[in-house]
């Protein structure tokens, strides 16, 4: 599944935090498809489904703390799952937000 894909092949502004020649996709994978979930554009996306493949990036997704209401609403629909089951939306439910109170 995994491809010759590299670090190199995601957009420049996912990695201005980290030393790219020492970034290895496997032991980084949640931060990496964390990044491209919150920041990556539809290459960086075809990219990561090439490289970890749907499942992983499921696995990985459902237990994220913060990922953005439309991506959540967009995995949801793509992963075939309730939002209600992914971390980031039972995380969010217990902050509570005193500014629209």
């Amino acid at each position: 599944m995994k491809k010759e894909i590299t670090i190199n092949d995601f957009s420049k502004h996912l990695f201005w935090d980290v030393d790219k020649s020492s970034f290895d996709l496997d032991i980084y994978k949640v931060q990496m498809i964390s990044k491209v979930l919150e920041y990556g554009n539809w290459n960086d996306w075809t990219f990561l489904k090439e490289y970890y493949g749907l499942e992983i990036i499921k696995e990985v997704s459902l237990n994220l703390r913060s990922i953005d209401a439309v991506t959540l609403s967009y995995l949801s629909a793509l992963f075939s799952i309730d939002v209600k089951e992914f971390r980031c939306y039972k995380h969010k439910q217990l902050v509570q937000n005193y500014w629209n109170s």
